[in-house]
This record gives structure tokens, C-alpha cells and sequence, in this order.
């Protein structure tokens, strides 16, 4: 989830709950029942459930019963007290367990949307260098050129990782970017990388490409710690099959690069990430060291996870390039639960090309995942954005977003249509977030109930250890309200994106940020300008659900036309 230090327009993940304060902070009689029974003292000496305490209950739920009621609710409450009780005999759950509702993205009857796009680009140069000439071309490659180099001769993989360890290695005292270095490993995986090459034989266009993974995934025999105190030393003795289809592509791992605490903004345990543009601020969460590491040149990409903003916010304040892929088109087990129907997997890049190439990889269900789903993803690899439909509200360009419209000019530019409408949401989006709040503190039920989240730094009022213990007193009521208005935004957002390809606007304009991430559409964001010498500023495409490829495609084609993706931060400090 989306955090950040630094002072921006990014709203925090404060602003977002603001409005679900009437909402969130609910209770029923009987989650007050949960409280009492099992993990404090009661109002009552006997820890038995009164009137009293259903009227004080009450307030949290925003219902008022009357005297007999309560009275009904105290004399009746116990059978309820003892299903929850039978509940916890069962044991505390493995976080890789997700509940019996799956949540799909396609709504019933609506099919998967496939954009087919003139293969040929317009207004597009892709020349390569023929080959490295120092060790500083590499820095700011892009997974193609990279690739090309490996597969002509001109550079080998063992090169390329010993670059980039040292290069992380110069930038985490500064960062605080990587929380654990895979140099042994790294080094083997490259070699045979490089002896494979030799012998004519390429696993694709990741062979020996050095990658950084957000510390949430299992990585055998190296710690995964979630950015979190009690789980620092935990060692897993398998990988999460990303890091295996990675490992099979050809792609290198040479870190576990930093993540805000379990999936929430930019501080972990060994400090705060920071941004390589402006390393007195924050990198932005929870994607943190991957979004810091891409940006300072240290590796190519880096895979991230976005639950509510942490592939958007840290690309945004990082510079770098993300796509936030359609909700379950990536598995996430082996990877940390946050929110089970919420979480998704993306890669952070340095061109808006890559992030398809790393996606086409990690792509396709498992059977660990009941979220997952197998669709099919080519990537593209030309910039083409001719005839592309997006649709746009002049509101979302006005005000602090005014310096964004000449995105708007650059996308005509490159062949696309822009189509002017209006968009009103359905309610705020805020009531969508009940839901979240309820699952992430399921997910962390057994540090709650056991004090554990007193061992995380960072404990202020928005921190999770308090929203998990806020969560405790969201009515199940409320929690299903909460998944029908999910439904209806679904089907707003269809609507929304009816006749069009794609919707263009800034990252965090109109809601869109909250909406498209319960609904689980593909979001990607690109860099498109800066509003200050070292302050990138961003642009978004929402596509259809698992249309991933027109994103891309039209992507590459604005990110050409903008011409500002080669722009580097001065790293005085490395």
C-alpha cells in the first residue's frame, strides 16, 4: 500500500480512509463480543456481555436498539460467542490460505478484450547501440538493449550482475534500497547464464538480466522478511513460482530490495527508502527499494505488488515506469498475504516495452492461487498508439494537475484519439476500503491478538498495527455492504471504459487509484515530465480487464512522443 515521507501532491493512505471514517470505525455488538471474550478484558469483572456494553458497542456500528433489544442480544449472545471461540480451537491460518470467495475481475458475460494494433509505428526511432562501451552504458539500459548486447557477444551476464551489485551496493548506503544482497547466487546464476549463451542456447529476451524483487516473495535459503521485525530471520525453504518462472526465463536475481512493512509505505526495519532524486524524501511505498533501485541505474527491473498505490506511488515518485497487470493474471503465492482479493504482482522498469517483457514472463495461473486465472499476453515490442481511443475528463487536467495536459497534446501526436466525457462516481469511493481494512487485518490476525505489531517501528495513528485493531470493530454488515458497492463500481467501470481503449489522466486524479484497484483493472504509469529538476511527474492508462497489451503498446508510443524517459538523477552520493 501506497505511503510516502516526502512532501507531494500524493494523497496518503490517511487522505484515502478520511472518508470511510463513518464506515470503518463500525462495530456490532458481537465483534465487541470477539474483544472481550478472547483478546481483553471486559467492561464487565466476568467478562460476560451486558446491555450495557451492546449500547456502548453500539456507537461503533452506527445503530441504535432499543432497551428490550439489547436485552434480547445479552441473553442469546453466547451461542454466537461460542462460534468464534470454536473458530480459534481451529488455529492461527496460514496467510496462503485465502477465503472460499474468489474474486474475478471480468464481470458475468463479459468476455476477455483483446485490442488488435497495426504492427507498424509511426513517429517511433529504435536504434541500438551496436555494444557497451563503458561500464556506465549500462546503468540506464533498457531490458532490450541489454538483451541485444548479450546475444551479439558484445556483453556477458557476469558483467552485467557485477555492475549492478556494485552499484546497489554504492546506492544502499544512501537508499536504504536493498534488505538483502544475493551475490553469491547471482554470480553462479550468471556464469551459467553466460555458459549457456556460449553454447548457443537463450532462454528469451531476460537471458542473464539482473532483476530486484520486492522482500515479500520466498526465496529458498535467502531470508524474506517482509520489512518487518518478526519476521527479520525468516528463511523460506522454497521460491514463489515467479521467482521460479524468472529463474526459467533467464532473469538474475541479485537483491530483495526494500518494502515498508508488511506492504505499506517506504519504512522498514533497517530504515527508511529513499528517493534517488531526492534522497531527503521518501521513495514511496510499499514498492520502495524496487521503484528507488530501477531509478538510480542499479538494475534493469524489479518486480513490486500493489494492494492501494505501491507500484503507482513509488513509480511516480521515482520516475520509473510500472504495470500494474489486471488482477489475478500474476499468482501470489509464495508471496506475503495483505489482502487476498486486493493484491496484485507488476514489474518496475526503466521503458514502458520492458514491463511487458517482464509480465509475459510471470504470467499465467497456479493452482496455489485460487485468484489466479491464465490468459493469454503477447507483449509488444513496438510503440504504436495509432487509432487508440482514450478517453479523458478535462477535470482530472485542471488545478495542481494542470501542468499534466501536454500529455494530451503528445498523445494526439502519436495517433491517438482523445475523447473528451465527464465522469461521475457512483459514492465515494472510500466505502470500497472497509473491505481492505477487514482482509489485511485477517491476514494478521495472530500478531494482533499476540502483541507482536508492537514490534514494527512505525506506529503512528495511519501505521497498520492500529488500523488492524480498528478493524476488529467493522460489522460484518458493513464488510458485505462494502463488497456489493465493489460490484457496482465493476460495473461502473465498464461503463466508463465502453467505446474507448483506455482512459488517460494523472495517477491520482478522481478516485481512479481507490476504484480500479478493487475493481482490478490494469493500470500502467509512465513518466511524463517533471515539475521541478528533481521531481518526475506521472501519467496513467486504465485499460480493460486483461488488455494489458494495448496499455503497453499505446504506452510506448507516449513515451516516445514526451521524450523525457532518458533523463537520469544526479547521484552526487554514489
Amino acid at each position: 500500500m501506497e505511503h510516502s515521507t516526502s512532501e507531494s501532491p500524493i494523497p496518503s493512505r490517511r487522505d484515502f480512509f478520511a472518508t470511510l471514517a463513518a464506515t470503518s470505525a463500525a462495530a456490532s455488538a458481537s465483534a465487541l463480543a470477539i474483544a472481550d471474550a478472547t483478546i481483553g478484558p471486559s467492561a464487565q469483572p466476568d467478562g460476560s456481555i451486558t446491555e450495557s456494553s451492546i449500547a456502548e458497542a453500539e456507537k461503533f456500528a452506527g445503530i441504535a436498539f432499543t432497551q428490550s433489544e439489547r436485552t434480547q442480544i445479552a441473553r442469546t449472545v453466547e451461542e454466537q460467542l461460542a462460534r468464534f471461540r470454536a473458530r480459534l480451537s481451529f488455529g492461527a491460518l496460514n496467510g496462503q490460505v485465502a477465503p472460499a470467495q474468489v474474486f474475478r475481475a471480468l464481470l458475468p458475460g463479459e468476455t476477455m478484450r483483446v485490442r488488435v494494433l497495426d504492427a507498424q509505428p509511426t513517429h517511433i526511432s529504435r536504434t541500438q547501440a551496436a555494444g557497451p562501451t563503458t561500464d556506465a552504458d549500462l546503468d540506464f539500459a533498457t531490458i532490450e538493449q541489454l538483451a541485444a548486447w548479450i546475444a551479439n557477444g558484445t556483453l556477458t551476464s557476469r558483467r552485467l550482475v557485477e555492475r549492478s551489485l556494485a552499484r546497489l551496493k554504492q546506492a544502499n548506503p544512501t537508499l536504504f534500497c536493498v534488505i538483502t544482497f544475493c551475490e553469491s547466487t547471482a554470480l553462479v546464476e550468471a556464469d551459467a547464464r553466460d555458459a549457456e549463451q556460449k553454447a548457443g542456447k537463450s532462454r528469451g529476451i531476460l537471458h542473464g538480466i539482473p532483476y530486484g524483487l520486492k522482500d515479500l516473495f520466498d526465496t529458498a535459503g535467502i531470508r524474506t522478511t517482509w520489512g518487518a521485525e518478526p519476521w527479520r530471520d525468516r528463511v523460506p525453504t522454497t521460491d514463489a513460482p515467479i521467482v521460479a518462472r524468472l529463474r526459467d526465463a533467464g532473469a538474475v536475481l541479485v537483491a530483495k530490495t526494500a518494502v515498508g512493512a508488511l506492504a505499506y509505505g517506504d519504512i522498514w526495519f533497517g530504515g527508511t527508502c529513499r528517493n534517488p532524486w531526492n534522497p531527503t524524501k521518501g521513495s514511496s511505498g510499499s514498492s520502495a527499494g524496487s521503484a528507488a533501485a530501477v531509478a538510480a541505474g542499479c538494475v534493469p527491473f524489479a518486480i513490486g505488488t500493489e494492494t492501494l498505490g505501491s507500484i503507482v506511488s513509488p513509480c511516480t515518485v521515482c520516475g520509473t515506469t510500472g504495470l500494474r497487470p489486471t488482477f489475478g493474471r500474476v499468482p501470489r503465492d509464495g508471496a506475503m498475504t495483505l489482502c487476498w482479493s486486493w493484491d496484485k504482482v507488476g514489474a518496475i522498469t526503466r521503458s514502458v516495452v520492458d514491463t511487458g517483457l517482464v509480465l509475459a514472463a510471470i504470467n499465467g495461473a497456479t493452482d496455489l492461487d485460487p485468484s489466479s486465472v491464465s490468459m493469454p499476453f503477447h507483449a509488444p515490442r513496438l510503440p504504436n498508439a495509432r487509432g487508440v481511443r482514450l478517453a479523458y475528463d478535462p477535470a482530472w487536467f485542471e488545478g495542481p494537475m494542470a501542468s499534466h495536459r501536454d500529455v494530451l497534446d503528445a498523445a494526439r501526436s502519436c495517433g491517438a484519439e482523445l475523447v473528451e466525457r465527464t465522469f461521475e462516481l457512483p459514492c465515494d469511493p472510500g466505502t470500497l476500503l472497509t473491505g481492505l481494512l477487514a482482509e489485511a487485518a485477517a491476514a494478521f490476525e495472530d500478531m494482533t491478538r499476540t502483541n507482536a505489531d508492537d514490534q514494527l517501528s512505525w506506529q503512528a495513528d495511519e501505521a497498520w498495527p492500529n488500523s488492524f485493531r480498528q478493524a476488529w470493530f467493522v460489522p460484518a454488515i458493513e464488510m458485505i455492504q462494502s463488497e456489493r458497492i465493489r460490484r457496482v463500481f465493476m460495473g461502473w467501470m465498464r461503463t466508463a471504459l465502453d467505446g474507448v481503449d483506455a482512459l488517460i489522466l494523472p495517477p491520482f486524479a478522481g478516485g481512479f487509484l481507490v476504484v480500479t484497484n478493487a475493481t482490478g483493472h490494469p493500470t500502467l504509469c509512465l513518466r511524463s515530465g517533471f515539475d521541478a529538476p528533481n521531481a518526475p511527474r506521472s501519467i496513467t492508462l486504465i485499460g480493460h480487464p486483461f488488455d494489458e497489451a494495448t496499455l503497453v503498446a499505446a504506452g510506448a508510443a507516449l513515451e516516445s512522443q514526451l521524450a523525457v524517459a532518458e533523463k537520469r538523477p544526479e547521484t552526487p552520493w554514489m
